[in-house]
């Protein structure tokens, strides 16, 4: 039962503007170098760029399990390989320029680990339905049956269809987060983010998506769900307006910044930032040592 925890979904309204960024490794870069250069290289370089009010690090699950979500009747499986998402957000739009005038610095970095990225832009925000997590800032690895879906369709219809699902799972037993992203349909000729030697580039059948990222405490619950007469019903409407759906699970969640400042993530890095917790190492954080660390 998960209905008597707190709910610290209003945390989010802070996150007035954001950019949902799925990724895949660059060819010949092990896996082991992209998840460390990652979190520990590229993570707090962005950290560090002014104006940046919110950035997280989802880590995909490289075995990629079979049978994540099951699809409904009319909808075509996705196939495509991705190792993480990136979300980054702001408070405002002066923010966000601040952040984008400075992220050359940033996008410099990426053809060091980054085969392929696309940034999903959200000029209006996302919207947080559930979150029973009483981490703000989590840098872990995930303790549940943790999903970010993917659906690809168009038209109100079909936003209204995602939306009625987003609804449903936040009241699902078992159900730990629910968080729903509507971006703009992306452009191919303002590929975002503008980083050099990285490809930004979508089929047409991918540039307008809706995206869930859904929590449950563990694979049974979403399994009991996705099982019932409850998503049987949803399932139905998802095949009349959706074209094609994948699921990846993840493997970790490493934040670096939110509301504005700084975790020990972003700091010191995240695998860092975990010998730390894991330690107990009061003296690393307090604000003499992370001073000498944060060159902000």
């Amino acid at each position: 039962m998960t209905t008597h925890l707190p709910d610290f979904s209003a945390r989010d309204e802070t996150i007035r503007h954001l950019t949902y960024t799925p990724l895949t490794r660059r060819p010949g870069v092990p896996r082991d170098l992209f998840d460390a250069y990652w979190r520990d290289v590229h993570g707090p370089l962005c950290a560090r760029l002014p104006g940046l009010g919110y950035y997280v690090q989802h880590h995909f699950d490289a075995a990629r399990s079979a049978d994540l979500w099951p699809m409904p009747d009319g909808v075509e499986p996705l196939t495509i390989d991705l190792d993480g998402m990136v979300e980054i957000g702001f408070p405002d739009r002066e923010s966000q320029q601040r952040f984008e005038d400075a992220s050359p610095l940033l996008f410099a970095d990426e053809r060091n680990f980054i085969g392929h990225d696309v940034a999903y832009d959200l000029p209006d925000g996302s919207r947080t339905l559930i979150d029973r997590d009483p981490d703000p800032v989590p840098n872990r690895k995930e303790p549940g049956h943790h999903l970010h879906l993917h659906v690809h369709g168009h038209g109100e219809a079909f936003e209204a269809t995602i939306t009625n699902l987003a609804e449903a799972l936040a009241s699902a037993e078992g159900i730990r987060k629910v968080r729903l992203h509507l971006p703009e349909p992306y452009d191919n000729s303002e590929p975002q983010p503008a980083a050099p030697g990285v490809d930004h580039r979508l089929p047409p059948r991918r540039k307008h998506v809706a995206l869930l990222e859904v929590a449950w405490g563990s694979r049974i619950d979403a399994e009991r769900w996705m099982a019932s007469e409850d998503y049987a019903t949803h399932a139905y409407a998802l095949g009349q307006q959706a074209k094609a759906m994948g699921g990846w699970l993840v493997e970790g969640v490493y934040t670096y910044i939110r509301d504005g400042a700084l975790t020990t993530a972003g700091v010191r890095g995240s695998r860092p930032a975990m010998l730390i917790e894991r330690a107990g190492a009061l003296n690393q954080v307090q604000d003499e040592v992370t001073r000498l660390f944060d060159g902000r």
